[in-house]
């Protein structure tokens, strides 16, 4: 190892033990050395990470799971990233070769390429096997990867295409595969997965598993959203919804895939295509009236109407696309489900975005408020003070209805909404996100009406903002304006005022 570079205890122990036992240096060097190699890499290869977990076992004495344990700390100590690392010690593939080792997820899949090479009815069978052991983990599914799973398992798809159970099985595969792995997807796998799509658009089971994979594929990769839109996905996954409306699961996947269409999340893209996609979805495909009805067909179904809700609010992008939601019948429908569902966390939690979303409409939030939503909004903050995530959707949406609107605020402050929202600073005070949806919040309830500043001060908001402020910068500016508007002694910061130098040099 490089000087300063720490060596864990147990490793340590164990080259004390060696060293007194009579162990060779050179061999006690070799470790220290790729350790040294590792720390500047901060990446590792499976090879390497099973030569040491080998080595700990030949040379140190370790137990299997000690020489694993012993492995993950010594490369976690160096700051390594074991995210796509088997950690497990490689089997012996056969009695007669000893030598011959392997992790379980390689051996699966060199079953399956001798099986689909030679026609063999265990395929079905292998790919099964497969598929459980990529379940296992994002490392078991990064190292098949490697040893080109991709093709095998597309061209398992592809010889399957009339036969529905085997179809079935391969598609499962190809799932479990590209989880977190968009960059698999290559043009011959598109050009598949929208003929499936297509040929198969009655069959509600193999839809689902279609809408998985592109699922798969799309997130975090704005290139395979923009080429299967191109490709015609859109009209597949909305006319879906349409023709298996009754049935939930198919709702539930081609709404999911539909709000993954509106990601912005490759940051690889400088600019993506996730206004332009909802637009489509909405303008092209009648996306909103589609999945309002929708969620009027599961009234019971909170895991469906959980991903609607979530959807309805990535497709909220315009002015007048949060009218049609209400014209449409949606924010009735939003309010009714938020007051019978108020123990469903999840289920509020899409809820208050969704209200937030459409909330952008100046007139909306007035019918928002009118329909008796803001308390609705406080119930659901109050009800679920200790989840974070409702706390800050919860104060995002009180935050916007207020936003300009006096005659709203009045009604925020009526029904608690300044008291939940310093409750939740209180519960949450490490959540920064809690923290900024609540500075912003109290900033827009005394921003044009400042009789309800002294009311908030008495129940303690301005510690509270000081303690936000000095705990995380990126509540700096809204933390200030907050104890500006409410009338707080606070130091703004002049960034740069054009004296004393230029940019330039």
């Amino acid at each position: 190892m490089g000087r300063g570079s720490p060596i864990p205890p147990m490793l340590r122990r164990k080259i004390v033990e060696q060293y007194q036992k009579g162990v060779s240096q050179r061999k006690i060097a070799k470790s220290l050395n790729r350790s040294a190699e590792v720390m500047a890499t901060r990446r590792i290869t499976q090879d390497t990470f099973d030569a040491v977990v080998r080595e700990n076992i030949e040379e140190f004495d370790m137990e299997e799971s000690e020489a694993v344990k012993e492995a993950i700390e010594q490369f976690e100590s160096q700051a390594v990233d074991l995210s796509n690392i088997v950690k497990a010690v490689p089997k012996v593939c056969s009695e007669e070769n000893t030598e011959d080792q392997t992790h379980e997820v390689l051996r699966a899949l060199e079953s399956l390429k001798a099986a689909a090479a030679s026609s063999s009815a265990s395929v079905l069978e292998d790919l099964r096997v497969f598929t459980q052991q990529c379940s296992l983990g994002f490392a078991q599914r990064y190292l098949a990867a490697q040893k080109e799973a991709y093709p095998t398992i597309l061209a398992c798809c592809q010889r399957a295409a009339g036969e529905k159970e085997a179809l079935s099985v391969a598609l499962a595969a190809l799932s479990a595969l590209t989880d977190g792995q968009p960059d698999l997807l290559d043009v011959e796998g598109r050009e598949f997965l929208i003929g499936a799509l297509t040929a198969h658009q009655k069959d509600a089971a193999l839809s689902c598993l279609c809408f998985r994979v592109v699922r798969h594929c799309c997130v975090k990769h704005e290139n395979n959203r923009q080429d299967l839109v191109k490709a015609g996905v859109l009209p597949l996954l909305t006319a879906s919804i349409t023709r298996h409306i009754q049935h939930p699961e198919v709702v539930r996947e081609a709404c999911v895939t539909l709000r993954v269409m509106t990601f912005d999340d490759d940051v690889r893209v400088p600019f993506g295509q996730a206004h332009e996609h909802a637009r489509m979805i909405v303008m092209e495909h009648n996306g909103l009236k589609i999945i309002v009805e929708a969620a009027k067909a599961h009234p019971e179904n909170t895991s469906v109407l959980s991903e609607l809700c979530g959807t309805l609010s990535r497709l909220a992008v315009r002015n007048e696309f949060c009218q049609d939601i209400v014209d449409l019948g949606g924010l009735k429908f939003m309010v009714t489900l938020l007051a019978e569902s108020l123990d469903h966390k999840e289920l509020v939690k899409q809820v208050l975005s969704a209200l937030k979303a459409i909330a952008g409409n100046d007139d909306v939030k007035d019918a928002i408020v009118n329909g008796g939503g803001a308390e609705l909004i406080v119930m659901a903050m109050n009800r679920h003070m200790a989840s974070a995530q409702v706390c800050e959707q919860g104060c995002a949406a009180l935050c916007v209805l207020a936003l300009r609107k006096p005659n709203n605020c009045k009604v925020i402050m009526e029904c608690g909404g300044a008291l939940a929202a310093l409750q939740a600073m209180k519960t949450h005070p490490a959540d920064v996100s809690v923290q900024k949806q609540s500075c912003m919040l109290l900033r827009n309830l005394v921003a044009r009406t400042r009789d309800f500043s002294q009311l908030i001060l008495e129940m303690g908001a301005e510690a509270l903002i000081s303690q936000a402020l000095a705990a995380h910068r990126d509540c700096g500016d809204v933390a200030r304006a907050a104890l500006r508007d409410l009338g707080c002694q606070v130091e703004l910061r002049e960034l740069w005022t054009g004296k004393k130098g230029s940019l330039s040099h």
